[in-house]
């Protein structure tokens, strides 16, 4: 697995470089939508104002995240990245709904759009969106933390493109309408995405099963180790972005050989599933228990 501390320290140095960038252009995009007169800018104005709320948060969770755990927290805090995940995707789901609900109003009373500043506004924007999802697209494979921030800003590139698209036809045709509706196009961009974000956090907060994980194949698995009769009460669930841990009660055909069964065990979780924190009760009948936690990296 790569180093968490490495990972951490270059996860926040890419979000503090995207929420200096995001912070300066949010102040010129701001004004640029008042004096344009652009719903498009001003919406993208908006998004970019959660996506500096939702890096923030991250860059809180990141550090947060890195404290050591303690007698009443036993795992640390990792799980602070899932709740930032799950705050960024409500940030961006309560956004969606608001462009939505102002590019409707405007549909029927369309107003005067400067399509020239509005343009260069969005171009500019469209740059500062590239160079921050290039910053942060590594971290997004390996973190749904900095997932929800790439999200975000993948949805300020989208809007940008859109607001280009608007001025563009505001410019060359007139047609004002162009604003408000392209500005409802970039709400239904972000619906999605946002959804399937809340989901994930939602998913881990609830200890469900990691949708890349097949509790079944697990079991079956490990009913085939090497003196192993029975598996039962196997759980598995997500501690923080790509630590995965799993406990189980399992059946062995002889106690005195449960050092070599849990050995093998581990190394079949490891290497077949990526499980490397696991939890495994060992069983010779109902009335004699061996419990041991091989890969387990806090004591129980």
């Amino acid at each position: 697995m790569p180093d968490s501390t490495h990972d951490r320290s270059r996860q926040q140095k890419s979000l503090l470089t995207v929420l200096l960038m995001t912070g300066m252009f949010l102040i010129i995009e701001v004004v640029g939508g008042l004096l344009t007169g652009s719903l498009a800018l001003l919406a993208d104005a908006g998004h970019m104002l959660t996506d500096v709320a939702g890096i923030s948060l991250s860059l809180f969770a990141i550090w947060f995240a890195s404290k050591p755990p303690t007698v009443t927290n036993t795992y640390g805090y990792v799980r602070m990245e899932i709740l930032a995940a799950l705050a960024n995707g409500v940030l961006l789901l309560s956004m969606a709904i608001f462009i939505l609900f102002e590019a409707y109003q405007r549909l029927w009373s369309p107003p005067d759009v400067l399509a020239g500043p509005m343009l260069t506004i969005a171009v500019v924007g469209l740059g500062v969106n590239l160079t921050s999802m290039w910053l942060l697209h590594k971290g997004a494979d390996e973190s749904l933390n900095l997932r929800g921030a790439y999200f975000e800003v993948l949805g300020d590139a989208m809007a940008s493109l859109g607001v280009i698209a608007a001025a563009l036809i505001i410019q060359f045709t007139g047609w004002t309408l162009a604003d408000p509706l392209i500005s409802g196009a970039i709400g239904l961009f972000i619906l999605p995405r946002t959804w399937h974000l809340i989901k994930q956090a939602a998913q881990i907060l609830m200890e469900g099963v990691p949708p890349h994980l097949d509790v079944r194949a697990i079991e079956t698995a490990m009913r085939v180790s090497h003196g192993v009769r029975d598996v039962h009460d196997l759980h598995v669930w997500t501690l923080t972005s790509g630590k995965e841990a799993m406990s189980a009660h399992v059946l062995v055909e002889d106690l005195s050989d449960g050092q070599h069964i849990l050995k093998d065990l581990q190394a079949l979780l490891r290497e077949r599933f990526g499980i490397e924190h696991t939890t495994v009760q060992l069983e010779s009948d109902r009335s004699s228990l061996l419990r041991i936690s091989p890969g387990s990296n806090h004591k129980k």
